[in-house]
């Protein structure tokens, strides 16, 4: 009898998609990458080589806790960008709901345009956080305050660019991964090879179910590029990257390397998160970007209010 072998469709088209797009059947995207280093934040313009279209992944509303306030200094950029280059925006594109800035998408959406998009499990998130917050009956845990919620292994173009996103939960249980040509936006989910893997200790995430989402991205081919979402500067390095590849990945992530048996990494990864201290502003960051990035409605004095759960987390 012949043994059953998982399969793993959205995948398999993952694979394709690189393949194609590396043999040059496909277009491949231009990357152009902001980086904010006040929340170590890599935001991607990707766009299409043959046309005007492109998406912006994972943008930054600034905001400084202390004071309370927002600006939009490091959108502008983007914004900026997108306009001298004569940008037609399509997308934009959430990996996840970011517990370490606040998304600027809802205001490049009135500057730029482009559907809001994030994966169909945000309503996960919105359900664990909705209840964290004290959020009510009048918060939606539907995933309605997003134009568009991706499936697993669901198809989508930029100009005549083909994309899918990939679900890759661990990190959150709404992560997605967006192959794009040849290249793949992992959020969370992989960093630098010499800085390692993302936390996994919010409510809701999973060391196990990270190494399994990484084993998936690991298959693609290895000349797939990879931009990722956050850089802390490694031990030795003097600089920020975001830029990889899914051999390099495989064969020297400090934490995923080929090698490291899931039960390995889980054991080393709980055993760091344990040490580690909430971010800055997971309160103000997940508490808006569940919302899609929307600020909460004006109270009846004309001012905004975010809410400080104590000792919850």
């Amino acid at each position: 009898m012949i043994p059953s072998v998982a399969v793993d469709a959205p995948l398999d088209q993952a694979v394709r998609l690189v393949s194609d797009a590396r043999a040059g059947l496909l277009p491949s995207p231009s990357v152009k990458t902001f980086f904010d280093p006040a929340t170590f934040t890599a935001s991607h313009v990707v766009r299409d080589p043959t046309s005007s279209a492109c998406a912006i992944i994972d943008s930054v509303l600034d905001f400084d806790m202390a004071a309370g306030r927002t600006s939009t200094s490091s959108a502008s950029a983007l914004v900026d960008y997108v306009r001298a280059e004569r940008l037609q925006v399509q997308w934009l594109l959430e990996t996840h709901a970011h517990a370490d800035h606040l998304s600027a998408a809802p205001w490049l959406q009135e500057q730029v345009g482009g559907a809001l998009a994030i994966g169909e499990h945000i309503t996960a998130v919105q359900e664990t956080f909705g209840k964290l917050f004290n959020a009510g009956t009048a918060f939606k845990r539907d995933g309605s305050q997003f134009d568009h919620l991706f499936a697993d292994g669901a198809s989508f173009r930029i100009g005549n660019l083909q994309a899918m996103s990939l679900h890759v939960p661990g990190h959150t249980p709404a992560c997605l991964a967006y192959v794009i040509g040849d290249a793949v936006f992992p959020g969370d989910t992989l960093f630098m090879p010499d800085y390692g893997t993302a936390r996994c200790d919010f409510p809701g995430g999973s060391a196990r179910q990270l190494y399994r989402s990484i084993q998936r991205l690991l298959f693609l081919p290895d000349a797939a590029r990879v931009f990722l979402c956050h850089d802390y500067k490694a031990t030795g390095r003097d600089h920020f990257a975001w830029e990889t590849t899914i051999g390099a990945e495989r064969a020297t992530n400090m934490h995923v390397h080929e090698g490291v048996s899931e039960a390995m990494f889980v054991e080393l990864r709980e055993a760091r998160d344990a040490t580690l201290p909430m971010p800055r502003l997971i309160l103000p960051s997940v508490q808006v970007n569940m919302c899609a990035g929307h600020l909460p409605e004006p109270e009846e004095n004309g001012v905004r209010y975010l809410k400080l759960p104590v000792d919850l987390l």
